[in-house]
């Protein structure tokens, strides 16, 4: 019996994933990693016209605990900005 796989090649299968395309793409997965935010939250910011840089300066450090984290950030000034458009 020969197996026709064989465990070198597995290792040096290409990985699927996409490629970035440019320098502002790896600046959003950057902030999407350090930020610890999803898709959808994303999705706000860009919507909002914030950029990556200004999401990764608004970590809260250590001394800052009275900063909420980027991602309830960007949920409370989409919902404000929501309301405003509402009216």
């Amino acid at each position: 019996m020969q197996n026709s796989l064989k465990w070198g090649s597995l290792l040096t299968m290409p990985n699927k994933k996409k490629q970035p395309k440019n320098k502002k793409d790896m600046l959003w997965i950057e902030a999407k990693r350090r930020c610890r935010l999803n898709n959808e939250d994303i999705r706000m910011a860009k919507e909002m016209g914030l950029n990556p840089r200004s999401l990764i300066k608004n970590i809260p450090s250590m001394s800052e605990q009275w900063k909420s984290p980027v991602k309830d950030w960007i949920h409370e000034m989409y919902e404000k900005r929501q309301k405003k458009t509402a009216k």
